[in-house]
């Protein structure tokens, strides 16, 4: 019998702030339970996740604690993969976007996109912040 291969991931929480139990029953449990399930069956699995460090949540998170966005997902990061640990949920790769190879995968896939064609090109107003020198959030 011949098993199958499998990458399964989950949303990519912001690094932001601590998890709450929202976001472990909703998210991450059950695709750790379909991941020990296809283990137990003799599946080659890969179970990825990662904190994502870009974003406005962020930004907005630092405005407020009063310290820079890389110590926001610095603090963060660590205390959401202890809360992975802590829960029993098991990544085989847990990263942070803010990590080179992230970058470097995310422009060769946009890339091949962008010369395949598949972009439409758009312009659209934003709100700025003046006194911050940034773009606001669209929400």
């Amino acid at each position: 019998m011949s098993l199958s291969k499998y990458t399964v991931t989950a949303a990519l929480p912001y690094a932001n702030g601590p998890l709450h139990l929202g976001h472990v029953a909703g998210v991450y449990l059950p695709a750790s339970i379909f991941v020990k399930f296809l283990k137990l069956k003799g599946h080659d699995v890969a179970f990825i996740c990662g904190s994502d460090e870009h974003g406005a949540a962020i930004t907005l998170r630092a405005k407020k604690e009063g310290i820079s966005p890389q110590e926001i997902v610095d603090k963060y990061n660590g205390i959401i993969a202890k809360s992975f640990v802590d829960f029993g949920i098991d990544f085989d790769i847990f990263h942070r976007t803010s990590a080179e190879i992230h970058h470097q995968t995310s422009q060769d896939f946009f890339k091949v996109l962008y010369d395949k064609g598949k972009f439409t090109k758009e312009t659209s107003e934003q709100y700025y912040d003046e006194e911050f020198d940034q773009f606001l959030a669209d929400r």
